[in-house]
């Protein structure tokens, strides 16, 4: 696979708590450069990228990485951050609800998300290390019937991050107008290209640019 045919699917991760603005300066140069699906980085940096780099498409996450705020102030932080500049937002889900079999509060929370958001991409992160297959098909449904825009597999912050099994379970249950992003852990381009392959349309790694400008 050709690396640029890779570039327009990688959200280009910088989700570090330790991050400053020069690497995300850098991130966002990097972006640009290799035609990235977008950059996605800490909400307080959202202006500062914005400001700098009008014409880069830029992600933000909220409710991260443990997904327990109350889903006001996940609205809340989804719409700041749109008017701060952010063009995609991706939540993490409730998993306590999810353990509980919750799922349509889930389903109700991942709606109202989705309305602040617009037109705007939401990206719905669901975590699957901590899940059953029967809990990551009910999320299926979730994503679906809230109206997201993708269901994304990990944080990065977990205990695993993507798996190949469970982007065909996701294939399986989702519908025809949910998209997936594979997250965490995908570090080779071996991988890279594993993930698309099975279907992925977006693929969060902090490592893809790294790696792969070393092979352009």
């Amino acid at each position: 696979m050709d690396n640029s045919d890779i570039f327009p699917h990688i959200d280009h991760t910088l989700l570090k708590a330790t991050a400053t603005s020069e690497q995300i300066k850098q991130l966002c140069e990097e972006g640009l450069f290799y035609h990235t699906a977008s950059v996605c980085i800490p909400e307080s940096f959202v202006p500062f990228a914005r400001e700098n780099f009008p014409n880069l498409n830029i992600c933000t996450v909220i409710g991260f990485p443990l997904g327990y705020s109350t889903t006001a102030v996940k609205c809340f932080e989804a719409r700041e951050a749109i008017q701060n500049g952010a063009d995609e937002i991706d939540m993490v889900i409730n998993l306590g609800l999810a353990k509980e079999g919750k799922f349509s509060e889930i389903t109700r929370e991942i709606s109202e998300v989705k309305a602040v958001c617009g037109d705007k991409i939401l990206k719905v992160i669901i975590e699957t290390c901590f899940l059953t297959d029967e809990e990551k098909t009910a999320l299926c449904r979730c994503v679906t019937e809230g109206n997201a825009d993708y269901i994304k597999t990990s944080t990065g912050f977990g205990t695993e991050g993507a798996k190949i099994e469970d982007i065909r379970l996701f294939k399986q249950h989702i519908g025809g107008n949910v998209k997936i992003k594979a997250a965490g852990g995908i570090r080779t381009k071996e991988q890279i290209e594993e993930f698309l392959r099975e279907g992925c349309d977006r693929i969060g790694t902090s490592s893809a640019v790294k790696l792969l400008a070393k092979e352009s």
